[in-house]
């Protein structure tokens, strides 16, 4: 598609003036770097992987992952085997035993989230690390298998500049009134409704 040069001089112009607001948007924010809570959530599908995907630049980057999934550890995650090629750049932990309705002992779901979480805390306490990825901790959260309170006050408080990410559905209100970015992921459709089962690939 050709345009003409009085087309191509109202874009530059359009573009001009559109770089000057972003511009000066960018200069009206103080803080420069800070380490980040964030908080992937809603019924849609791709919570984990964008937090993956965040892992991933960051060891992009050059830094360190720490990755503790809570809930999933029944099935063998293909991430896990991607990111083992970083080497020591990545603490990977599966913790989880399953879904609730899986395991069906409540017991055993309570003390599986209580070792995940000191594993979280040990990553979160580590100056090696830049950033930790928490997988489904909104889910343990959400059938308080963790004290809601002590988790948000543990977050809140870690060390300056570590980024964390919380991944799962039906995040608690409070740790989203704590985070610094909220994503909710909107469940438009999905393959699944429509018969066809998780794959490897693409689910795990």
């Amino acid at each position: 598609m050709s345009i003409t040069e009085e087309e191509a001089a109202r874009h530059r112009e359009k573009m001009r003036r559109r770089k000057e607001v972003q511009d000066a948007e960018v200069a009206s924010k103080p803080i420069v770097e800070k380490g980040l809570l964030l908080v992937n959530t809603g019924p849609g599908k791709g919570k984990s992987t964008a937090a993956f995907g965040l892992a991933l630049r960051m060891l992009g980057t050059g830094g360190r992952v720490g990755v503790v999934q809570f809930v999933k550890g029944a099935w063998h995650a293909g991430e896990q085997d991607g990111f083992a090629a970083f080497g020591e750049r990545v603490q990977w932990h599966s913790m989880g035993e399953g879904f609730t309705w899986e395991t069906q002992d409540r017991a055993r779901d309570l003390a599986a989230a209580a070792r995940a979480w000191e594993q979280a805390k040990r990553m979160l306490a580590d100056p090696a690390l830049d950033l930790v990825v928490l997988d489904e901790l909104n889910i343990a959260l959400r059938y308080e298998m963790l004290d809601i309170a002590e988790v948000v006050a543990t977050l809140t408080s870690r060390r300056e500049g570590l980024h964390v990410v919380v991944t799962g559905r039906n995040a608690k209100p409070e740790l989203i009134a704590a985070a610094d970015c909220v994503t909710e992921m909107g469940a438009v459709k999905h393959h699944f409704a429509a018969g066809v089962r998780a794959q490897k690939g693409v689910e795990f």
